[in-house]
């Protein structure tokens, strides 16, 4: 069975074909800078890659694209479209309503709609994708995987909000996000680690553009970082992280700024972006830290947020275990990772530099008590399989 996985944004739409159920990556690839005069096509296969500089105005037409590339005569994988089983999407909030993957409806496509005011930047794109799909590929079978799912359990008394009891009611809370990557993860410590570590106390760490936390004790959400939607919790590439809500009503003031105005703010040009005023890639401000204050500051101010969350996980698990780096910068930078857990020793957290500088799987020393690894996160394999499963299950 061939399951194509579809995670679109504002600006681009991934995507990877399966087999299934061996998990086999077939072909897989991006349209990026969509509705720009440079949008271009990236297709993996083979071990070939191709490119397709070509105009793509929306969601729709990415869609479209690639599902002629991959029934293209030279470069497609596919002989017909039919081909193709299922199709899974990435959805980055599904509430309350939804606490695993399921077969896309109406009723799923409306509540999807519905949560769009909860995750602003990327609900809207994920529909999009879903009924682009839907156009071009008639009547197979779509599932939506939730970024939510994976925390829907989490402890009450973190799920609060200290504000009116009554926003409650309206699905005001903290919901947490990444749920597919720490699924993967928690799967891919157990694989490596066995089930006795999974068991334990676990800080996973999902390090990239966007960027996030999650405590896990006995295989289950403790907390997280993020909190109603992605824009919370650590820094990240372009979104701030938390902030005093006093900043709304101080820039409201002096900059007669608007609610939309400080979203756009807080997600696109605040983070790693905001304070180096140069860049939102970790390995651009690496490279020029040295002489340049704000690129040193912004990783600096990066790598203590992290830190300092690690130690309230810490606090919340009751010790920690295990600590796992994933996602961008997690896997990649090991500059980023031994800053963070420079000062972590109370913790048990020692790393071996020659391990950690190699990108090792376990960068930990022998001597520390807690183990420290660095696993690569696979979120469209996570949603292929999921596919797979919710199918195999009807």
């Amino acid at each position: 069975m061939k399951v194509l996985v579809i995670n679109a944004g504002s600006s681009s739409v991934k995507y990877h074909l399966y087999q299934m159920p061996q998990a086999q990556v077939i072909a897989m690839g991006l349209v990026e800078k969509i509705g720009e005069d440079d949008s271009e096509l990236s297709h993996f296969y083979q071990g070939k890659t191709y490119t397709n500089p070509v105009k793509v105005q929306d969601v729709k037409e990415a869609i479209e694209l690639i599902l002629q590339t991959l029934v293209d005569e030279e470069v497609g994988v596919l002989r017909q479209i039919s081909e193709i089983g299922a199709v899974g999407h990435r959805v980055v909030h599904g509430g309350e309503e939804f606490i695993g993957s399921v077969i896309i409806d109406d009723n799923v496509i409306a509540s999807i709609e519905k949560f769009a005011d909860l995750a602003p930047l990327h609900n809207p794109p994920n529909l999009a994708g879903i009924r682009a799909a839907q156009h071009h590929l008639g009547d197979t079978t779509q599932v939506a995987c939730f970024d939510t799912a994976f925390h829907h359990d989490l402890p009450r008394v973190a799920q609060l909000l200290p504000i009116p009891r009554r926003y409650e009611a309206q699905g005001v809370r903290r919901y947490g996000f990444h749920g597919l990557s720490y699924a993967f993860l928690m799967g891919e410590l157990a694989r490596l680690a066995g089930t006795e570590a999974a068991q334990g106390r676990v800080v996973l760490a999902h390090l990239g553009n966007g960027a996030s936390l999650a405590a896990v004790r006995d295989g289950k959400p403790v907390d997280t970082s993020m909190g109603l939607t992605p824009a919370a919790g650590v820094p990240m590439g372009t979104r701030s992280g938390d902030l005093d809500p006093g900043l709304v009503l101080y820039l409201a003031r002096t900059e007669n700024m608007s609610a939309e105005q400080f979203n756009e703010m807080t997600n696109s040009r605040s983070g790693l972006l905001g304070i180096s005023e140069t860049s939102s890639d970790m390995r651009d401000l690496l490279h020029r830290e040295t002489r340049d204050v704000r690129a040193a500051e912004a990783v600096a101010l990066f790598c203590y947020q992290i830190k300092k969350c690690i130690g309230a996980f810490a606090a919340a698990l009751g010790g920690l275990d295990t600590l796992v780096f994933a996602g961008g910068i997690g896997e990649n930078a090991p500059t980023v990772r031994a800053r963070i857990c420079d000062g972590l020793e109370f913790l048990g957290i020692e790393l071996e530099e020659k391990q950690n500088a190699a990108n090792a799987g376990v960068i930990s020393a022998d001597a520390g008590r807690t183990a420290v690894r660095v696993i690569h996160t696979d979120e469209e394999r996570m949603i292929a399989e999921t596919v797979y499963r919710v199918l195999d299950l009807c």
